[in-house]
């Protein structure tokens, strides 16, 4: 039997950082995925896709179930190394679809705990918006549905290593220098899904992207925040341990994001990528398909 799990990528988070010293974000989970298949192969796994083959040994484990011959199978629209959750897109589809492959089927809590013994993890596979500590797990709280909004996907360049980043020597001292504008952040992000307004999730986020500047900087941020808001966006949300940020537009402005998006390529001269259009949504995983093999 042939098992597919996908799991949302994201655009970043819609806030980042530390509360009282204790690690969060706020989750920005988009309808781009990431696919899982368990296969009766003993097929040779990707270097990319390696986390995902150590998550199907440890749910395996994890169930007690003793492995077949099998493989795990990735298909992903989601670029590595940018801050969209590829990771915990493929960690977390893999969980599920070995889990499924055996018959069972594993929460969101059982998946989080399996996903963060690998490394940080976005909770990406959680229903709705989380609010989430992605690096022990501490904090789970679902803040609700995101009212309709469009992202507009921008690449300011380079890769980012998610473990390499949590591992900086000065990420304390600097989340704990931002912790004000962050808790702001959060207040406004989180009444903003409460209340179906988008833009207070656009300002929240835009409060927290800037204040992230001091860790990891974006070139042209501030230029983009300008061009957004000329053409209706509410904000510019950041991959706060990527390299992708996301002009955030209410339903029915698509059409002044292409004149939008292409005033900001011209204004970065060129130093900025376009990636892509998604909506915000909520996140869970999806079971696709299940066929005879």
């Amino acid at each position: 039997m042939a098992i597919k799990v996908k799991a949302p990528g994201s655009c970043g988070e819609l806030v980042q950082g530390t509360i009282e010293g204790q690690n969060f974000l706020i989750t920005c989970p988009i309808d781009v995925y990431s696919q899982a298949q368990i296969i009766s192969s003993a097929s040779t796994v990707l270097p990319e896709y390696q986390k995902a083959a150590a998550a199907m040994e440890m749910t395996l484990r994890y169930l007690g179930v003793t492995p077949q011959n099998d493989s795990i199978l990735i298909q992903s629209e989601l670029l590595i190394g940018k801050g969209m959750a590829s990771s915990s897109a493929d960690i977390s589809a893999a969980c599920q679809a070995t889990a499924l492959r055996y018959g069972k089927r594993l929460t969101a809590d059982e998946i989080a705990a399996i996903a963060l013994a690998i490394e940080p993890t976005d909770a990406i596979f959680y229903p709705g918006i989380m609010m989430f500590d992605h690096v022990a797990g501490k904090i789970s709280k679902c803040l609700g549905n995101p009212p309709p909004i469009d992202i507009v996907i921008l690449d300011v360049g380079g890769e980012i290593d998610t473990l390499s980043f949590n591992r900086r020597q000065d990420l304390t001292d600097r989340n704990q220098f931002k912790e004000q504008a962050v808790k702001q952040a959060v207040d406004l992000v989180a009444a903003g899904i409460k209340q179906g307004d988008s833009r207070l999730i656009g300002e929240g986020a835009t409060i927290s992207a800037l204040a992230n500047q001091s860790i990891l900087y974006k070139p042209y941020l501030e230029q983009i925040i300008k061009i957004g808001k000329y053409y209706g966006a509410v904000g510019v949300n950041a991959a706060h341990s990527g390299t992708v940020l996301g002009v955030l537009f209410p339903a029915g402005c698509g059409e002044v994001q292409g004149p939008c998006m292409e005033q900001i390529l011209t204004a970065c001269e060129g130093n900025v990528q376009y990636i892509r259009t998604a909506r915000l949504i909520s996140g869970g995983l999806t079971l696709v398909e299940v066929d005879d093999e």
